[in-house]
């Protein structure tokens, strides 16, 4: 009887009319769901200002309450487009600001780093022992390039060639104050008119 029953229904389209979401369409929005603007952005589902669909009672329930999106019709969208470009313009603003502050703190705490460097190197000795020839005079000089290799090796401090005043490379035993030409930024040490660097040069 059931047989006869489904190939009847079959024989006149109608074998899915359990499954047919059209024929629910009388009984509620079970299937249709509503257009509206989100007014923030949500995880999963939009950002402020899109347009998406939802189900009627999702918005109902959590997001109109909430105040989460609108319906999509012209008065809100409007609305939200101008409120969009307000806070635009304030996120514009805020992120100058920001970048303005971030970059001043970069350049203050480099210019600490450079000056604890400095300090370092002002009250350090750079020692080096090298061969002599005759009397107090070295076997092969020593250039800005070995001091400044030394400095990063003995103190841990990369400086540039250009940073250490240096005319001619040292021929002979001794100690040596070495200018050093770092940028004006950094305050001078107290009581002097630069920085400098002792290298001391010992018998091998």
């Amino acid at each position: 009887m059931a047989s006869a029953r489904a190939a009847l229904l079959r024989r006149h389209g109608l074998a899915a009319v359990g499954a047919n979401p059209a024929l629910f369409s009388g009984h509620g929005l079970r299937y249709r769901k509503l257009e509206v603007i989100l007014t923030t952005t949500i995880d999963k589902l939009g950002k402020a200002g899109e347009v998406v669909k939802v189900a009627p009672g999702h918005f109902r329930n959590h997001l109109m309450p909430k105040m989460l999106a609108v319906p999509n019709i012209d008065k809100f969208a409007i609305l939200i487009r101008e409120q969009r470009k307000l806070y635009q313009r304030e996120e514009e603003v805020v992120k100058e600001v920001r970048q303005e502050d971030d970059d001043a703190k970069q350049m203050e705490e480099k210019l600490k780093e450079y000056q604890t460097a400095a300090k370092r190197l002002d009250n350090a000795l750079l020692v080096l022992r090298r061969f002599i020839s005759d009397g107090n005079e070295l076997r092969t000089p020593v250039t800005k390039d070995e001091i400044v290799s030394e400095v990063a090796r003995q103190l841990n401090i990369n400086i540039h060639p250009d940073n250490l005043h240096l005319p001619s490379p040292l021929a002979s035993l001794g100690e040596f104050e070495l200018p050093l030409r770092l940028p004006r930024d950094i305050p001078r040490p107290e009581g002097k008119l630069q920085w400098t660097l002792t290298v001391k040069i010992r018998r091998k």
